[in-house]
């Protein structure tokens, strides 16, 4: 029993670009090399996979059937999980992931909040099967799809199905994908393509990425789908070059699949061709609108162009041209294998099926989650998330990536979907959740984000160029403690004619951060404006450490560590920090005894201390000859 035991198993070792940040590659040559030693190599399976979502414990090691789930592995705990492993084995408990609210261990992922509050279906396989192995993703239906739109369905059948289905786009703009499908299919001409839009360039965003590292496959079988649905002979993977895994493990993915014949001329005998190429992105953000990313795919610079007419009819060379995101394109496959009422049957009313998202920030849990469309967020960010750690109070979520709009306590409640977050001034956008605690100052997150945006602007429409720039200046000057009567009015203003007047996306949510924080945390700017006040102490033009006279101990841990040396102070001696030569770095805070919690961060006020340092009076011994 034991041996057999032993025979069955698979240990599982994430390869995605977070945990090979972490170590994993040495650790899975490190495993390899011990099983070697403990003479399993030939009766214990390991193998690489792609991302497993729950970025924030990695590196992360499963073994297979029992679902054991490590977290936060190292190099020095392989000689114990390969002892686990030995017929009397043992699980490694104190690899196990703990939770955040209870402190229980949780051994077996299935249990894990994070994963089983989820609903994967595009990324079933990721962490599961080896990217780089074409078999692995055929061994659990891939391609199965494509065998039987190919076998007997009507271009015109397969995009009925993805029509009934109620797909949506899930690059963000959330059009209806079997409308935009049919478009292309009906548009005249013999040359067409069908292009993939992996440029994901939001911020914090790395869902796109993921799923290319961790499951190719099921967007090549996505793609080819759709190029038979359209009429198209060829696609291009538009990927961002900072994607250099996601790339590699196309490559293969491509190349492995004309192996197959999944791929090229006569497609499985019939009679279709399609062929997919990889185009590397030169990572500019506005790529991700399509007009714009099919300039930049023709050789010339990422602008984006007047619409109509739309790429459905006239896009790549002038032809034709179906594009769609990643996730899109992912979710084919199971329209096709389970059917449109398969799929029609989870989501919400108006928007169908599952939504990925990044979900970062202040959450116990971070990392990559797909949930029903119509969740609402307090389920994600309590139940997926594990809450805000810290025993901090909850402030706000952006969702929608840098372009998108932050939301208050007020709408936890909300249905994450196309819909119902833009009725609240948000977007969904590609699938980025930031949330933030109680010390995130509202205005300075809008200034981050506009940052962001002004920079990536094409600079092609004056009110997107110059205005992202204004608004971007008066948010610093309030940041700053500059901020004037007036300056709300003009944001608002500024904020509304950008939107309008845009070409693109990009421009026509570029304001979504600031006019959402205008609305929900006005109080804020008010604050900054007339108190040269930040509620959050965040902004550092506006805050100032003091130390307390009354609470000093002259330990001199601050004197030490400060980097500018702005502390004074012998031992036993009320140290006084020189707020001129202060650069509100924190670190005196930071390394200041919890026991005695001398330093205070104020915004807004200035605290009575000490011109020079002085002796500290002996309190404890004072206070004992009272009593005696």
């Amino acid at each position: 029993m034991g041996e057999s035991k032993v025979k069955s198993r698979t240990v599982l070792i994430c390869q995605g670009t977070g945990c090979v940040s972490g170590g994993s590659e040495k650790i899975f040559a490190a495993l390899e090399k011990e099983m070697e030693q403990a003479g399993l190599a030939d009766q214990v399976k390991v193998k690489a996979t792609g991302c497993h979502g729950f970025c924030e414990q990695g590196p992360l090691v499963i073994t297979e059937p029992d679902g054991i789930f490590y977290a936060r592995v190292e190099v020095n705990d392989i000689p114990d999980i390969v002892q686990s492993l030995l017929p009397e084995g043992q699980p490694v408990e104190r690899l196990f992931y703990h939770s955040p609210v209870t402190g229980e261990a949780l051994p077996h992922y299935k249990d894990i909040p994070f994963y089983s509050k989820q609903q994967r279906t595009v990324l079933s396989n990721c962490g599961h099967i080896d990217p780089e192995q074409i078999d692995d993703y055929i061994a659990v239906g891939g391609y199965d799809a494509l065998k039987k739109v190919l076998a007997g369905m009507k271009p015109t059948e397969v995009i009925g199905e993805v029509t009934r289905s109620g797909l949506r786009g899930l690059g963000g703009a959330g059009f209806p994908t079997g409308r935009k499908w049919q478009f292309c299919h009906d548009a005249p001409g013999d040359t067409k393509y069908a292009v993939c839009n992996a440029d994901e360039g939001d911020p914090g965003a790395f869902q796109d990425r993921s799923i290319l590292e961790g499951d190719p496959n099921s967007v090549l079988e996505g793609m080819t789908i759709a190029g038979y649905a359209v009429g198209a002979q060829k696609g291009y993977m538009y990927v961002r070059a900072e994607y250099p895994l996601a790339i590699k493990r196309l490559r293969i993915a491509i190349a492995q699949s004309n192996e197959k014949g999944f791929l090229g001329k006569n497609i499985l005998g019939s009679g279709f061709d399609f062929d997919i190429e990889i185009f590397e992105g030169a990572g500019a953000f506005v790529c991700g609108e399509e007009t714009a990313l099919i300039a930049s795919l023709a050789g010339g610079r990422g602008a984006p162009q007047p619409r109509p007419p739309y790429p459905a009819v006239s896009g790549l060379n002038g032809k034709p041209t179906l594009l769609n995101n990643v996730k899109s394109y992912a979710n084919a496959r199971w329209i096709i294998n389970k059917g449109a009422d398969w799929f029609a049957g989870r989501g919400s009313d108006t928007c169908k099926g599952t939504a990925i998202f990044s979900l970062t920030g202040k959450t116990a849990n971070c990392g990559l989650i797909e949930v029903p469309m119509g969740i609402s967020i307090r389920e994600i960010i309590y139940d997926i998330g594990g809450g805000i750690p810290g025993g901090k109070a909850f402030k706000a979520v952006q969702t929608g990536g840098p372009s998108g709009g932050c939301l208050t306590e007020e709408h936890l409640d909300i249905g994450v979907d196309f819909d119902s977050l833009r009725s609240v001034g948000a977007i969904m956008g590609s699938g980025g959740m930031v949330v933030m605690d109680e010390d995130t100052c509202m205005v300075d997150v809008a200034r981050y984000f506009l940052d962001f945006t002004q920079k990536e602007s094409c600079g092609q429409c004056p009110l997107c160029r110059l205005g992202t720039k204004q608004m971007l200046e008066i948010l610093t000057d309030i940041t700053c403690g500059r901020g004037k009567p007036g300056d709300i009015d003009l944001l608002t203003e500024i904020a509304e004619s950008v939107k309008s007047g845009s070409l693109c996306a990009l421009g026509g949510t570029a304001p979504n951060p600031v006019l959402t924080t205008l609305r929900y945390f006005r109080h804020e700017y008010e604050a900054h404006i007339e108190h040269k006040k930040c509620p959050a102490l965040a902004c550092r033009e506006l805050i100032s450490f003091y130390i307390l006279k009354e609470k000093c101990q002259g330990c001199g841990m601050c004197r030490k560590e400060c980097p500018v040396e702005a502390i004074t102070g012998d031992k036993k001696m009320v140290h006084i920090i020189d707020q001129e030569k202060c650069t509100k770095c924190g670190t005196c805070i930071d390394v200041c005894p919890k026991k005695f919690n001398s330093i205070v961060k104020v915004s807004g006020e200035e605290i009575e201390v000490p011109t020079e340092p002085i002796p500290i009076i002996p309190r404890a011994k004072k206070k004992a000859t009272a009593e005696a």
